[in-house]
């Protein structure tokens, strides 16, 4: 095969896979499997039909095509991805089913070769340190060499070092196969005669590439509905804000504060008139899904102001804000929530009242936040249930774990009669998600 034709070759796999990877996109069922986290076995072997239908297809094509659609054979490709994406059934149920069309044509070693691949995608799926690092895979692996030994978490970095060695290898084996088995299994670099290095270079470099393409193309899609349930999730704190806080009974007791300081002290009425203002105006925006600490806690010392007015010397307020974290961007009411809790659950109920203390502080690229109050706290049998149970705990936990999946912390400790800390540790959030607000 002239070396013309291996270049076009190449470019339709590459093409073929981006085509795939984005008409995958598009089917909103396979959408739903491909960013379920935990899925039971029966989304395994649909995830595992979804991906055996379009690469078995492709293997198909080169073959009733013959030599004229050579590139077009993304069977070892897409049974990685299927294994590195669903775990081991589907990654063995997609080698076995992707091969079906080599296989009925004599290309026996095919089936034992692909499903294989899918196994060491699923090894490749246990091994990483947790699945973001999966879509954050980058084909440039000496770009991944240099972070390996700059990186202060050389185990995310070891393993996209490992996952592009791992292509390498099934490539090697592919080739190694079709040397053995000829007529039994696919390779474009061994249909060079003249063994030219650079055939072989541009072959590994395709297939490197083609693993990457469809991730990050599904990572795209993943990061639009995450941006889509942060919304989501965003409107329902917002709603729960307006529904349980900035309800009649919460007007009526702040306009009868103002109504009663008129007369005694009416500076304080019209800053408590003002700050319930900017506290409604801050509710009832729309589209701002993130903004600074800053602006959290402006916003906290507000909707505090007026609390304290209301139950005078028995609310007390603290900060420990390092100040360089004032300018961290956070998801909006992110705070408000757990500083309602405190009020609501901890201290209201409390005869000589308490403290609600904000502490923040910045440890290399981590944000950690604490929100603790001195009230009633929670018996033990409410605590182990809190972050599933509890509406604005779980609002905010569910917001987190959209925006950086496993990448955050977030706990409560409680004793009964002694207080209630909840407890935020969370990665700069990317700018990226950032500029879609």
């Amino acid at each position: 095969m002239p070396a013309e034709s291996y270049v076009v070759s190449l470019l339709v796999k590459l093409a073929a896979m981006a085509s795939i990877a984005s008409i995958l996109a598009r089917s909103s069922r396979f959408k739903s499997i491909l960013l379920e986290e935990n899925r039971n076995l029966f989304q395994r072997i649909e995830l595992a039909l979804w991906l055996s239908i379009v690469f078995g297809a492709s293997v198909a094509m080169r073959i009733l095509g013959k030599t004229a659609y050579q590139g077009a054979d993304l069977g070892l490709e897409g049974s990685l991805l299927a294994g590195i994406l669903g775990g081991y059934v589907t990654g063995l149920l997609s080698g076995v089913l992707i091969s079906l069309p080599a296989f009925a044509f004599g290309g026996y070693a095919t089936m034992p070769l692909l499903a294989g691949i899918g196994v060491l995608g699923a090894l490749l799926r246990d091994i990483a340190p947790n699945t973001e690092e999966i879509w954050r895979f980058t084909p440039l692996f000496d770009l991944n060499i240099v972070r390996f030994f700059k990186s202060r978490n050389p185990r995310a970095t070891g393993f996209h070092l490992l996952f592009c060695a791992s292509i390498f290898f099934a490539e090697f084996l592919r080739e190694q196969l079709h040397a053995a088995f000829h007529a039994q299994v696919f390779s474009l670099s061994q249909d060079d005669p003249n063994g030219n290095a650079w055939i072989s270079v541009g072959v590994y470099a395709a297939t490197l590439f083609a693993v990457t393409i469809p991730l990050k193309i599904w990572n795209n899609t993943r990061n639009e509905r995450k941006i889509e349930e942060q919304e989501r999730l965003l409107s329902e704190a917002r709603l729960a804000a307006l529904t349980s806080q900035i309800n009649p009974h919460f007007l009526f007791n702040t306009l009868n504060s103002v109504s009663s300081l008129i007369r005694t002290d009416p500076n304080q009425a019209r800053l408590m008139v003002v700050r319930l203002s900017k506290v409604l105006r801050r509710l009832l925006r729309k589209h701002e899904n993130f903004s600074t600490l800053r602006d959290e806690l402006s916003f906290i010392d507000d909707y505090l102001s007026i609390e304290v007015v209301r139950f005078g010397d028995k609310l007390r307020f603290e900060k420990d804000v390092a100040p360089d974290t004032l300018d961290m961007l956070v998801p909006s009411m992110l705070l408000q929530p757990l500083v309602e809790n405190s009020i609501k659950h901890g201290l209201s109920n409390k005869v000589e009242g308490g403290s609600i203390r904000i502490a923040a502080h910045r440890s290399g690229a981590k944000l950690h936040l604490i929100v603790e109050d001195d009230g009633v706290g929670i018996p033990e049998e409410k605590l182990n249930m809190l972050l599933d149970s509890g509406i604005g705990v779980t609002n905010v936990n569910e917001r987190l774990k959209v925006l950086f999946g496993s990448e955050y912390r977030m706990w409560v400790e409680s004793q009964p009669g002694r207080g209630t800390r909840v407890l935020i540790e969370a990665p700069e959030l990317e700018s990226g998600l950032a500029a879609v607000s």
